[in-house]
């Protein structure tokens, strides 16, 4: 029996997704899954096919992911916001058997090779006979899933390759320490590309929990008057703006869980979750690792740097120079390359089985992890190695400093020194001198920015609330830092 059959029989109707439109239980959605796998067969894919998906959070694309995971193919959510030189070149490395895309005008017709069928077409699929599906895939853990590409907040960005045991795995793991289950409701806030919203669908598949789905277009405050939420997943940046409005706190403090990850949580934003009596519960994961690795077992109840301990089916290690290592049931396949026998996943781990996450950090003897920065982000001043990360975490300490990120500058002394773009509560407050007189005390002179620029929104990466720290590096690289 398949996952989304399995849910169905289980949870039967209870709601499974809820969106402005309609409600779902697992019951209708596996039958409109199974309903869009037969036309999918139809159109002679088969078990093992790779089908590509250009769209923001929808039912459509939701139901379309439940039919491509009953029917044995691979779903490759793509960020339907890259440029169109980069999506059609992203198709070509990929060579889907399929396109579904909810805009037809998002590669040209005449420079799109693949087989592309508007999404919206989904929906006729919920009328109409059934269409039996040949030899429907059992829950194999070696199965391939998804492909689903990470963040390229560090570089190009790279096919990860998930099987079924994976996604199975992490799901399991997460629910040891935050249970889920029927009666919760996940507020989607993340696509479906990224690997925790994919992670929100299949936690929902096991847990029988159900997934809110709002309109693209609505505002996170809005979604929350809109749907009865149990829990949520967010990055700082998002967070920081739901803060800001007080008719958004309410709902927030009403949540049993709000899931922060992505990036480092800075102290102050901690601090007034927990001032507001917000369930944040801190997490570092990744794309290989097929979502969460470390979380907090509990809400934060003080100021912490660590994100928990690793969760089960996880396993985490520090090397000699601080980098991150991991491995488990949760490792991906590897990365999709191309060989001489066709395209095959690279795992790239290392002689012991562990993945090289590029995270730079440490555990305590509790055996909870702090993760420091990214190695590929440290640069030498002085000679002395310096994390940006480090230095902003002193700069969001700082009274009045909302979040920080610190970028090389080029010196002729020292090599390079700490530029700082900043966003406060005030503007102009603090003041540079204030700043630059409470880091001197607090982390050093090196560590000291030579540099502030002052920012009103954040530059994030397309289809995501990450801040582009490459784009700010560019910035002062090319001497354009307002």
């Amino acid at each position: 029996m398949d996952l989304v059959n399995r849910a169905s029989l289980l949870f039967d109707s209870s709601p499974a997704l809820i969106s402005p439109a309609a409600t779902l239980s697992f019951r209708q959605c596996a039958s409109i899954a199974s309903r869009i796998a037969g036309r999918l067969c139809e159109k002679g894919l088969r078990s093992g096919d790779t089908v590509a998906i250009l769209s923001p959070n929808s039912p459509e694309s939701a139901l379309l992911l439940m039919a491509l995971l009953g029917n044995g193919l691979i779903a490759a959510p793509l960020n339907h916001r890259y440029p169109p030189e980069q999506m059609l070149k992203t198709l070509r490395t990929l060579r889907p058997d399929l396109v579904f895309s909810a805009d037809p005008e998002i590669i040209k017709p005449g420079e799109n090779p693949f087989k592309t069928e508007n999404l919206q077409e989904i929906a006729l699929a919920t009328a109409g006979p059934e269409i039996a599906i040949p030899s429907a895939p059992r829950m194999r853990m070696e199965r391939p899933v998804t492909i689903i590409h990470t963040s390229a907040s560090s570089g190009v960005p790279k096919a990860a390759l998930h099987s079924f045991g994976n996604h199975w795995y992490s799901a399991l793991g997460a629910a040891r320490n935050m249970p889920l289950g029927k009666g919760d409701c996940w507020l989607l806030s993340l696509p479906f590309f990224h690997i925790g919203g994919y992670a929100v669908l299949f936690r929902a598949l096991v847990s029988g929990s159900a997934i809110a789905l709002p309109d693209p277009n609505e505002s996170i405050e809005r979604s929350l008057d809109r749907f009865e939420a149990t829990h949520l997943s967010l990055v700082p940046t998002q967070l920081y703006r739901l803060l800001r409005n007080p008719e958004a706190l309410p709902n927030l403090r009403k949540l049993k869980a709000v899931l922060l990850g992505g990036s480092a949580v800075p102290a102050p934003l901690l601090a007034e979750c927990i001032r507001e009596d917000i369930p944040v519960f801190i997490s570092y994961g990744s794309t290989e690792m097929s979502s969460q690795i470390a979380t907090t077992k509990a809400p934060a109840g003080s100021v912490q740097k660590n994100s928990g301990k690793p969760l089960p089916w996880r396993e985490l290690a520090i090397a000699d120079d601080g980098e991150i290592l991991v491995r488990g049931a949760c490792l991906f396949q590897g990365y999709l390359r191309e060989s001489a026998s066709g395209r095959q996943p690279h795992p790239e781990l290392d002689s012991e089985g562990w993945f090289h996450t590029g995270d730079t950090g440490s555990l305590d003897d509790n055996g909870n992890l702090s993760v420091l920065g990214r190695k590929d982000n440290m640069f030498i001043s002085g000679g002395e190695n310096l994390h940006p990360e480090e230095i902003e975490q002193a700069l969001n300490a700082v009274a009045g400093v909302e979040q920080a990120l610190v970028v090389p500058l080029a010196d002729r002394e020292y090599g390079q020194r700490p530029a700082a773009f900043i966003k406060t509560a005030q503007p102009g407050t603090p003041s540079d001198d204030t700043i630059t007189e409470t880091m001197l005390k607090t982390a050093g002179r090196l560590k000291t920015p030579v540099l502030y620029i002052r920012i009103c929104q954040w530059v994030t990466l397309p289809g995501s609330q990450k801040i582009d720290r490459k784009w700010y590096s560019r910035q002062i690289t090319e001497g354009n830092p307002g």
